[in-house]
């Protein structure tokens, strides 16, 4: 058994797996998740774990160079917005896509990350960096 670091089996290996301008997405309990893209549920109850806890762990684990957001969570999450941009800084967020441009960009992740978060557009991609140069 791991002593440290992420334990499920399942994002572990996909966070192993990423290499530079790959792709998973974190996302709230509605968000569809494509034909063919990897789900790995996490959800146990609305609320249940939360987006940022399980962003949390994974941002501690991950090298991230891009985090994109749909538009719509400027007015319809300012919080998680925020949340957003203090832990990853506002030069790398990136909110130039709506909703539903958000959602197709889905079908290229290598896996989507559903949380048991409940509020709107509680959702990022995240554009794996490089730990070298």
């Amino acid at each position: 058994m791991k002593k440290n670091g992420i334990l499920n089996s399942h994002i572990s290996k996909i966070l192993s797996d990423l290499g530079h301008t790959d792709r998973i997405a974190i996302a709230d309990a509605g968000l569809p998740v494509p034909d063919g893209v990897l789900k790995i549920d996490l959800a146990l109850k609305l609320g249940t774990p939360s987006f940022r806890e399980v962003l949390d762990v994974i941002a501690d684990d991950m090298v991230t160079e891009r985090v994109i957001v749909a538009s719509e969570i400027r007015e319809g999450n300012p919080q998680t917005l925020a949340y957003l941009t203090e832990k990853f800084g506002s030069e790398i967020i990136d909110d130039s896509l709506d909703h539903e441009q958000f959602k197709a960009l889905t079908r290229q992740v290598k896996a989507v990350i559903r949380t048991g978060e409940a509020t709107p557009y509680a959702n990022c991609i995240l554009q794996s960096g490089v730990n070298f140069g």
